[in-house]
């Protein structure tokens, strides 16, 4: 009589699409947001800041989020750089590798804000963008077994 062995694999890596939202020109948090709200009828809000410790130094990264019922969705934006770092650990060495800024996405550096939705689907559209300061959105295929993807969900 013949064996049968089954590999189960426990983890289904699944590729979720997330959006790259680059600005035309620099402006502050609060200076974008609030041309967003203007020609939306929902409203962005911050929310809490994603916060990451590496060996030296704690880094926020600023979160914006904005309910939409009608599309029944949930949209984030998150800050590509970190804004604010604080030592948590004294530095003993000349030269460490940690930076005092911290990208998300480090190969995307010239990307400001990461733009994810709670569908299983990434439909950006259900808000309007002021296209003078945003450039189109860029999809960015993440795998659920990634770093970032994991981290942020941690925060949901």
């Amino acid at each position: 009589m013949k064996n049968l062995n089954l590999i189960l694999d426990d983890e289904d890596e699944e590729i979720i699409t997330w959006g790259l939202v680059r600005l035309s020109k620099h402006l502050p948090d609060y200076e974008l947001f609030f041309h967003i709200n203007q020609i939306n009828s929902n409203q962005f809000k911050r929310i809490d800041d994603l916060k990451i410790s590496n060996t030296y130094y704690q880094h926020s990264y600023p979160r914006f989020e904005i309910n939409i019922p009608e599309a029944k969705t949930c949209l984030q934006f998150i800050a590509n750089q970190s804004s604010e770092f604080k030592q948590i650990q004294e530095i003993t060495e000349l030269f460490i590798e940690e930076e005092e800024t911290q990208w998300l996405l480090p190969t995307h550096k010239d990307v400001d804000y990461i733009i994810k939705t709670s569908d299983t689907f990434a439909d950006f559209s259900v808000i309007l963008l002021p296209e003078s300061l945003l450039f189109q959105i860029q999809d960015y295929r993440l795998s659920s077994n990634d770093e970032l993807y994991q981290l942020i969900q941690y925060y949901e």
